[in-house]
């Protein structure tokens, strides 16, 4: 068992390599819904800051919205592993990302000796989107067009807002509302928006914290977890359907940020103790990085 200061030693390297780098975190799963595990990750990225890095996070908060939808009499409806989202589903997504998970999170910032500022997409035209398309789905054998209603793609990021926060020691905690030309709030999947942005403020990584180990080839077996994909091997892991339903936008916003020229891309399980900080600064390997082979 290695000793304190061992630990620490071993750190060094990485604390080093990292040092005054962007780094993206996606906090999303029983991060957001488990006051406890949320607070540990928490410190986990103000211990980032200290350290010299420059954490940015992107938080999602599917578990919470569908369990206000469910409270609130509503059936939550999902295609291809997007929420549909029709006008009151909308608000109830802005109620809870932006009024609760974001406020919350930034609270945990602050008591733990960081400068967390929350932000939506909408604020300083952070993120501008457009209504995704129908998409194309078989029911029954039958092909139907479903339209997602105020789902959003990504159109364009304007980093420079998040850019300055960082700079100035502030960690800049975003929800995934944006806001379209015509002023329209979308609702835009988190692990989408997590790569974007990466890509946008030149992260070194991208993090994201899920309620799994990692991509496993058995669902039901954490032994099957792959520790290494990469970029090429992506599109058969998903025809074989190895990589389906929730994992497709968060392998697909891994994919579009290497493109963007992020480095490597983590996930892991945010539920398991500091599981950030031994990715990052220690030899082991506890979730599945995704990297391309040049």
């Amino acid at each position: 068992m290695l000793k304190r200061e061992d630990i620490l030693i071993e750190a060094l390297p990485y604390i080093r390599d990292f040092h005054d780098s962007m780094m993206l975190i996606k906090m999303g799963g029983h991060a957001i819904v488990n006051p406890e595990i949320m607070e540990k990750i928490v410190q986990d990225i103000v211990l980032l800051k200290f350290v010299g890095i420059h954490p940015v996070i992107v938080h999602g908060g599917g578990p919470e919205i569908t369990d206000k939808m469910e409270r609130m009499g509503k059936k939550a409806e999902f295609v291809a592993g997007l929420r549909v989202t029709d006008d009151e589903t909308m608000e109830i997504a802005r109620m809870v990302l932006v009024g609760n998970v974001n406020s919350k999170i930034v609270s945990l910032i602050s008591k733990h000796g960081g400068k967390g500022i929350g932000l939506s997409g909408s604020d300083g035209r952070l993120i501008v989107a457009k209504k995704l398309a129908l998409k194309k789905v078989t029911v029954g054998g039958i092909e139907k067009m479903i339209d997602l209603g105020w789902v959003g793609e990504t159109e364009s990021i304007n980093p420079e807002v998040v850019m300055i926060l960082a700079g100035k020691g502030y960690i800049p905690v975003i929800s995934p509302i944006a806001t379209d030309e015509k002023g329209n709030d979308l609702n835009v999947n988190a692990d989408t928006v997590a790569g974007d942005i990466a890509s946008a403020i030149g992260a070194r990584k991208l993090v994201s914290l899920t309620d799994v180990p990692g991509v496993l080839r058995d669902q039901k077996d954490p032994k099957t977890r792959i520790s290494r994909i990469a970029f090429d091997e992506i599109e058969q892991l998903i025809a074989d359907n190895i990589i389906s339903g929730g994992m497709i936008p968060k392998i697909m916003s891994s994919a579009a940020a290497l493109k963007g020229g992020v480095s490597q891309v983590h996930i892991i399980d945010g539920g398991s103790p500091h599981s950030l900080l031994i990715e990052l600064f220690t030899n082991e390997g506890i979730g599945t990085m995704i990297y391309n082979k040049e």
